[in-house]
């Protein structure tokens, strides 16, 4: 008795999904949210338009999808950045190093699409997703704090929140620096002073 295989009707998708979505990041980001059209999307993507409203839907959804897939990525390399080193000086460094780096990647525009794009898009659904990443970032930080008072590298009384606040917001600086066309050089060097900066009793 023969089993009635049934095989996927049409042609088989000719692209790679994710890739798409990585070359969408970079039409945004070079171009600003306002400033792309859909053929814009089309051409940097590689899709046609059929395809690109039925698997990633219109410009707004797509740039949503986008933000999703950036911030899963870089928040969890940031991450790694910030709780991988032993020492809480180490961490801090490395997470400002990653910042750094992340915004001055070759082959990439300058800065970062969550920082520097993302922010002028007026679209309630984006300044709420842009605000839990800023709230899971803050907490991140201000909980590697907790583990040096834990540790006993920095005093019980440190001021955990209000450096963690401080360190995200040289972050931002960092990262603006970076598109305006800072060099990597000055802002690693900038970086590790921060470091130390934001362990002052």
């Amino acid at each position: 008795m023969f089993q009635n295989i049934s095989r996927p009707r049409g042609r088989p998708r000719s692209f790679d999904e994710r890739d798409a979505l990585e070359k969408a990041t970079q039409v945004f980001w070079s171009k600003g949210y306002d400033g792309v059209t859909i053929d814009d999307l089309v051409a940097g993507m590689g899709v046609g338009r059929p395809i690109l409203y039925s698997v990633f839907g219109d410009k707004r959804t797509i740039f949503l999808r986008v933000l999703k897939a950036y911030a899963e990525t870089k928040g969890a390399l940031a991450a790694k950045a910030l709780l991988s080193p032993h020492a809480l000086r180490d961490s801090l460094a490395s997470f400002l190093r990653y910042a750094v780096e992340s915004a001055t990647e070759e082959g990439s525009a300058s800065g970062c699409l969550l920082l520097c794009t993302a922010p002028l898009v007026g679209d309630a659904e984006v300044r709420q997703f842009l605000q839990n990443v800023a709230d899971a970032a803050l907490a991140l930080v201000e909980r590697r704090f907790r583990d040096g008072i834990s540790a006993g590298e920095v005093p019980s009384d440190f001021p955990a929140a209000v450096r963690a606040s401080q360190v995200l917001d040289l972050v931002r600086g960092l990262t603006m620096r970076a598109q305006m066309g800072t060099s990597r050089k000055t802002l690693l060097n900038d970086a590790e002073e921060a470091a130390d900066l934001v362990l002052l009793p």
